[in-house]
């Protein structure tokens, strides 16, 4: 069985729902308290076993770059001011992987921003790791694991899905299922952002295991919307594909709400922060 190496995060887009924060800052630099929200990403990657982590950015996020690259000079000053733990810790970030920068120059959909991975991937199946979809399993293994863990039951694409509310699929891809066994579904296609009368509630949220058959067909693909290469268009033309119904909290951290839902709810899982939280959080009128 091919084992799962390498992850593909794409974080090229202009986070334009977060101006005019994401002029002078990646969105997927914004943090989470203290910590940027690309790291939660890698750190899921890295957990799954993951060995190199290929982001794809545009020429504008090299803060990106900077915060994954080893400071010698950052650490030794901060062991200076007896800040060893912190430098420990921005050692960690720089070294628990391989982190490899693929530059998607033009915004030409999310299809082609994977596929300006495919010479990195080579021909080896591969974990997809959306930025804007932090999701966090208290309980269990984490959402790219159970993908991956379906990805070795099956040897086939898989991509995560949950059910959502009905006036909620129009902002999805849909999953069209053929097969359902418990959280396995076996797909006979998607619909992407239906208007009306969804094949089921079952939307795609972020996460994907994808064999590097992908490749060739974004390649050939048809140019969809907005002449953007759409990955859903791709994965419909598979021969076969699954997807999984993952255990696990979502957060739309590219929607402001979203995003605030996921702070108050991180701050309450810390010990240095959850009674102060809990007590502001009371005495809001």
């Amino acid at each position: 069985m091919r084992l799962i190496n390498k992850a593909v995060i794409p974080a090229a887009g202009l986070g334009t729902r977060f101006l005019p924060a994401t002029k002078g800052l990646p969105k997927e630099m914004l943090p989470i308290i203290d910590k940027p929200t690309i790291l939660y990403q890698v750190e899921e990657a890295v957990a799954c076993g993951c060995q190199e982590i290929i982001i794809i950015i545009s020429p504008n996020k090299e803060e990106i770059i900077r915060f994954f690259s080893r400071d010698l000079s950052y650490e030794s000053y901060l062991k200076s001011k007896d800040h060893e733990d912190f430098a420990e810790l921005i050692k960690k970030i720089a070294t628990m992987a391989k982190i490899t920068f693929v530059y998607q120059v033009e915004q030409k959909g999310l299809g082609h921003a994977i596929l300006c991975a495919k010479d990195v991937i080579g021909h080896e199946p591969f974990l997809v790791i959306l930025g804007d979809d932090l999701i966090v399993n208290d309980d269990g293994p984490s959402a790219s694991a159970q993908l991956i863990t379906a990805f070795k039951q099956t040897n086939c694409s898989v991509l995560g899905v949950q059910k959502v509310s009905l006036e909620a699929t129009k902002k999805y891809g849909i999953v069209d299922p053929l097969e359902i066994d418990d959280r396995l579904i076996l797909m006979k296609g998607m619909v992407e952002k239906p208007k009306s009368n969804p094949p089921s509630l079952y939307a795609a949220l972020g996460r994907y295991v994808l064999t590097p058959s992908i490749f060739n067909l974004l390649e050939t693909q048809t140019p969809g919307a907005n002449g953007e290469i759409q990955l859903t268009d791709a994965l419909k033309r598979l021969d076969k594909i699954y997807a999984y119904d993952f255990v696990g909290r979502r957060y739309d951290i590219g929607d402001k709400f979203g995003y605030v839902q996921a702070t108050i709810d991180f701050s309450l899982k810390r010990e240095d922060l959850k009674d102060k939280v809990k007590e502001y959080l009371r005495s809001i009128k």
